[in-house]
């Protein structure tokens, strides 16, 4: 099979579709890969690591579209990226339709492209594998995060996460006890910070308090979410709902009465966002004030550390990855984890909840 890696260009998205160990993994399979000219650069990774493994570089991004049976990417394609797949293609990505224009899903239908949404590969027991990765990352930048802007400088209110003698730390709220919830919290504890974690899955609670009995636990109601919201110093929604928009659970009225310059992390905005003040940033403009509440909702967080990325996400991608390429995506998706990945397959829709959105 021909396995293409384009370059990735969304700003300030540093990762790659697949290290050089990953493409060493699918030649001695035998498949045949081409990366384009430079798309390892922002994860440090060399055009001569890739051909070292024996990938063939290419140096026009139509190549890379135009040969491409298999087409890995990490974000979601632009729409010059969408005109450039050919009908039939396969692409595996963090595509994250849930929250994209109409236009770019009517796009692959009806090129009739099988769209393979990392995010949404599902194991048995619920988990999200090769999401695990990017959402431990997000969650454990959130604590960095907030404590720069909590700084007055950036227009935070001027407390110190940890406290220090006689001066309480700050009082941190999470809502959602997944992945990214979880890293949060421990991120959090870790600097000092008084912990409260929010969610609606008791056995979640459960299982945060047994790795930290000092983490404060609440069922994620509206009473409890908007009781939260007033004391937090930061404030992290961390709400998924796999292959759907994200919930809208903060509402702008909960915003208005939190303490003037908290800090407010949205990390669902990569579908579409937990509170109705949220809209996307970018890396270069990632924090904005809204009802007098610092607000940072960069989708790709995760971006700006493209090598522990990559690398990360390689280790949990490569298997299913393997499986699409040695058996073709016909067969790969009887496989019911890569099965639930499928957004559109054939000119069909798939696993998929469309609300109206906009990037």
């Amino acid at each position: 099979m021909n396995i293409c890696i384009p370059k990735e260009r969304r700003p300030f998205e540093f990762r790659v579709g697949l290290s050089p160990m990953g493409v060493e993994i699918l030649i001695l399979h035998g498949h045949t890969v081409f990366i384009e000219h430079d798309a390892g650069q922002g994860a440090r990774f060399p055009d001569r690591e890739y051909e070292k493994v024996g990938a063939k570089i290419a140096y026009a991004m139509d190549e890379i579209y135009g040969r491409a049976q298999l087409l890995l990417k990490l974000a979601r394609p632009l729409d010059d990226e969408l005109d450039m797949l050919q009908p039939g293609t396969t692409i595996a990505g963090f595509l994250h339709l849930a929250s994209a224009r109409q236009n770019k899903v009517d796009a692959l239908l009806k090129d009739k492209i099988t769209a393979i949404a990392y995010e949404q590969i599902e194991e048995a027991d619920g988990s999200l594998p090769v999401l695990r990765p990017f959402s431990q990352i997000g969650g454990a930048m959130a604590a960095e995060v907030a404590s720069r802007l909590l700084q007055s400088d950036q227009g935070g209110r001027g407390v110190l996460l940890g406290g220090i003698t006689g001066v309480p730390p700050a009082e941190v709220v999470i809502i959602g006890a997944g992945t990214s919830g979880t890293y949060a919290a421990r991120a959090f504890k870790g600097l000092g910070a008084h912990v409260t974690v929010l969610d609606q899955d008791i056995t979640a609670l459960q299982r945060i308090s047994q790795y930290d009995s000092n983490f404060v636990t609440l069922l994620s109601t509206q009473h409890n979410i908007a009781r939260a919201c007033e004391y937090a110093d930061v404030l992290v929604g961390a709400v998924l709902v796999p292959g759907a928009r994200s919930p809208i659970i903060i509402t702008r009225e909960m915003v208005k009465k939190m303490k003037p310059r908290s800090v407010f992390i949205d990390i669902s905005i990569d579908e579409g966002g937990c509170s109705e003040t949220s809209r996307p940033t970018t890396h270069e403009h990632p924090s904005y004030i809204e009802e007098n509440v610092v607000h940072y909702c960069v989708p790709n967080m995760p971006g700006v550390v493209a090598r522990t990325a990559t690398h990360g996400f390689v280790n949990a991608a490569i298997d299913y990855i393997l499986e699409i390429a040695d058996l073709g995506v016909d067969k790969a998706i009887e496989n019911p984890a890569i099965e639930a990945g499928v957004n559109t397959y054939k000119g069909e829709l798939r696993h998929l909840s469309r609300l109206t959105n906009k990037e």
